[in-house]
Order: C-alpha cells, then sequence, then structure tokens
C-alpha cells in the first residue's frame, strides 16, 4: 500500500515544476497571443525574489495582486504551455506581460470595479477560481487563466490562492494551510458581493473546495447578506473533502437556491491517496453517489470515462472549460433528468454528444442556468 500511495501521490505532481523566477515579465508582445487580467487575493507570503511575487508560505492579513498573462496563439485545449525557460516566449508560451501588488482591500476593489465596468452591461460578472493541494503560485495564476481562455469566460477572474508548499510531500501543511484561509475566502466573497459584480461564479478544484464549502457555510450561518443574490454557479471540481463532513456541510448550509455542480471521476488517483490518507473515508470528488448528491441539490457530471491528460486523472476538470459555454446551451434547454442517470447518447437525442464531445454523465433536478460567468 506504502508504494501504492506514494505512486498515486507523485502522479498527481509535475515532472518540472515552476520555482522562483517563473513569472518574469517578458519583454516581448506577440500579436496573435491573448491577454487576460486577472485579480489575485491571496493568504500567501510576499516573496522577494525576482518574478516570483508569492511562495508557499502563510501570510496575514489577505493581500492582493493584478497579473496580466497571455496566452500563446497555438494554445491547445485543456493544456498549459510552460516555458523551458522564464520568461518564456509568447508566441508558444504562457507568458506574464504585468504583474504588481495592490496594497489594500480598497484598492483591491476599486480595480475589480473598473474592470468590471469595462464590461456591457449584463455580462458584469465574477469569476472565482480556488486551486488545490500541491499548487504553487504560477501553476494556479496559469491553470486559472488556461481555465478562462478556454471557456471563453466573459467575466472578471480573480484567483484565491491560499498557501500551498507546491509539493506532494506537504499534505497536511497544506490541509492546515487551506483550512487557515476559510476566514480570509469568506472575506474576499463578502468583498465581491459588495462590489458592482452583478454575479460572482465559483470553481472550485481539488482541496480548495473545502476552504471554499466552509467559506460558504459560514456566509449561510452568519445571517447571510442581502447581497448573496449575487451568487451564481458553484462547481465543486474533483472535491477532497470527506463524503461524511460535506454532508454536514451541506445539511448546515441547506438546500442551494441554485444547485452546486460536482464534478467527479472515479478514477482520480490522486483522491485515492488523499482517501488512504484519511483512514479509508472516501473521498466527494470520487467516491461519492451521484443519486445521494442530486438528492443534496447537486448537479454531477461523471468523467469516469473522459481520458484524462494527466496521469493522475485529477485535471479532467479543465477539458470542461472548452465546452463550458455548449455544455451550458444543452443544460439550460432542460436535458438533465431528475436524479437519473443520462448518457451522453441518452440526452436531448444525443445532441450532448454532438456539442459537448465529451462521455460525460449528467445527474440532478431540472433546473436552468443564469448566463454569464464560467
Amino acid at each position: 500500500m506504502g508504494a501504492t500511495l506514494a505512486a498515486s501521490l507523485l502522479a498527481a505532481g509535475c515532472g518540472s515544476r515552476p520555482e522562483a523566477g517563473f513569472l518574469a515579465t517578458a519583454a516581448e508582445i506577440d500579436s496573435g497571443s491573448t491577454a487576460h487580467t486577472l485579480l489575485v487575493a491571496t493568504t500567501r507570503k510576499r516573496d522577494d525574489r525576482p518574478g516570483t511575487l508569492f511562495n508557499g508560505e502563510r501570510s496575514t492579513p489577505l493581500d492582493f495582486a493584478k497579473i496580466v498573462v497571455s496566452v500563446p496563439e497555438k494554445h491547445a485545449e485543456g493544456e498549459v504551455e510552460w516555458a523551458s525557460t522564464p520568461p518564456g516566449n509568447p508566441k508558444t508560451d504562457f507568458v506574464v506581460r504585468q504583474a504588481g501588488y495592490l496594497d489594500s482591500e480598497k484598492a483591491f476593489v476599486s480595480t475589480l470595479n473598473a474592470q468590471l465596468a469595462a464590461k456591457p452591461r449584463g455580462k458584469r460578472n465574477v469569476f472565482l477560481f480556488i486551486h488545490g493541494y500541491n499548487t504553487m503560485f504560477a501553476e494556479g495564476l496559469y491553470r486559472f487563466t488556461q481555465l478562462v481562455h478556454d471557456s471563453r469566460a466573459e467575466g472578471v477572474p480573480v484567483l484565491f490562492t491560499w498557501a500551498s508548499r507546491g509539493q506532494v510531500t506537504q499534505y497536511v501543511y497544506d490541509t492546515n494551510s487551506a483550512t487557515a484561509a476559510r476566514d480570509d475566502l469568506e472575506r474576499t466573497i463578502r468583498l465581491l458581493f459588495a462590489s458592482n459584480a452583478d454575479q460572482i461564479n465559483i470553481l472550485a478544484h481539488s482541496m480548495g473546495n473545502w476552504v471554499t464549502v466552509e467559506a460558504l457555510r459560514q456566509i449561510r450561518i452568519s445571517g447571510g447578506l442581502p447581497q448573496s443574490s449575487k451568487l451564481g454557479r458553484v462547481v465543486l471540481a474533483a472535491p477532497d473533502i470527506d463524503i461524511d463532513v460535506f454532508k454536514s456541510q451541506m445539511r448546515r448550509f441547506g438546500k442551494p437556491a441554485k444547485p452546486f455542480f460536482v464534478v467527479l471521476s472515479k478514477d482520480d488517483k490522486a483522491l485515492g491517496a488523499s482517501n488512504f490518507l484519511a483512514g479509508g473515508r472516501g473521498r466527494l470528488g470520487a467516491d461519492s453517489d451521484p443519486e445521494e448528491l442530486a438528492a443534496l441539490g447537486a448537479i454531477v457530471i461523471d468523467m469516469t470515462e473522459v481520458k484524462g491528460l494527466d496521469s493522475s486523472n485529477h485535471g479532467k476538470f479543465a477539458q470542461l472549460a472548452a465546452v463550458a459555454p455548449r455544455l451550458t446551451a444543452v443544460l439550460e434547454s432542460g436535458v438533465a433528468r431528475q436524479r437519473t442517470p443520462a448518457s451522453a447518447q441518452d440526452i436531448a437525442g444525443g445532441s450532448l454528444e454532438a456539442i459537448v464531445k465529451l462521455p460525460i454523465t449528467i445527474i440532478g433536478a431540472p433546473f436552468r442556468l443564469l448566463s454569464g460567468g464560467v
């Protein structure tokens, strides 16, 4: 079992990781690339080394940044084109065009509102992403950029990044960092609610789901906010949460007015390792019963039959980004059956297979998504 665990943990990591200096600003701009401006809220400590910005150590209070990342013209959907050496080539790699700290909550909200004001009416949404375990700052930043680019997200992208050390051996440290970040994520969400955004759509991955559901739970039991109606879609991708803990969280949260999405895959090796570390307790993203989740108010997207782009099968959610607009259109037409598994061929007379072209299964109650966002 020890060898299996080690292999699973190593599968969750990258062969080559973006160390210090990887976010150095590229001097060259390629006209064929696409630039995305991302705002950052973080519990990471600032790193004074050039081209690094933040490291994996914890810091308080919340810190903020604004970063412009460009995606190369010949980008492959679902992938991040990493440079072999920083700062990279904008023709072939993800590169940083601009980066700078924002020194206060006021500066963060002011910058956010300026970004929102530049959007047309009806498109003034926020896309909030919370990454998972074993994630360096640069990895979370570039993965989020890939999701924004592939999904053609029209909202303002906001990355909440907690202090993960980005090491497979630091699972306990990362777990504690995620737990310690609950209040900070709650504060970030409240800042977004209080901004000029029309809607806040949330995507969390892996261990990031734990801190996300906890933050939303805290907001709910505190009495909520008048602006809580701004909460749009909540997508929990490969959630590294104990199933019993999630049930307890949802009982306290209550059935959401807008169904949560749970993206799972039963062949997720990283969650298999997490399951072992947790004493054999099932993880929500790999071992849960889709029918039971649907009863709690979730829409389940089962990606077990989708071939992963990474050996751990823990990053399949990134492949959904490219089909998000089409998937949303199918779901808005009411094709999901209440608590009934439906294959791609069954849904809407095969329309899901034709539109999405991924062997996914959707389980949940009929619903309608709000437009915009993820």
